[in-house]
């Protein structure tokens, strides 16, 4: 895949159109929102949950719009790059992020860590995981989660 952008002369317009009402890089992201997520999505999701390749079960594991059950049923997934993929992933429910704050793999546990909404109680307990690295990774966030003193 390249990252070469090619813009046609009608998204160039659009550009400077754009620039010449003064719209931020923001306001012109909100002008082209993703679709709203449809009954159709959903079930396309619940399909590609159960696929047989870990690839796949990623996706629907890193997608915002993946239900409640089936993220529960991805942190049980039997492999580790899917569990990593619900661990990092924000919109995952605090009680399965508690779940996988114990989880076998280190590299779960320090997604985990990682992640922005994980709650208090699970990173206590990954400040004092087995792992160096998962409780580095835990002493990190820390420090960048404390207020700035003034």
């Amino acid at each position: 895949m390249s990252c070469i952008r090619f813009n046609t002369s009608a998204m160039r317009a659009q550009m400077r159109e754009g620039q010449r009402l003064g719209l931020t890089s923001g306001d012109a992201a909100l002008l082209h929102l993703s679709p709203a997520v449809t009954p159709s999505k959903i079930e396309r999701l619940r399909l590609l949950a159960v696929n047989a390749n870990p690839r796949i079960r990623e996706s629907v594991a890193s997608s915002r719009n993946t239900p409640a059950d089936l993220f529960e049923l991805l942190a049980r997934d039997p492999d580790e790059g899917v569990r990593a993929c619900v661990a990092r992933n924000e919109t995952t429910p605090c009680d399965l992020l508690r779940e996988l704050a114990a989880d076998k793999s280190e590299k779960v546990r320090g997604w985990v860590a990682l992640n922005y909404f994980v709650p208090d109680d699970a990173m206590q307990l990954l400040a004092a995981d087995r792992s160096k690295v998962v409780r580095g990774l835990a002493a990190w966030k820390a420090t960048v989660a404390e207020p700035a003193s003034v």
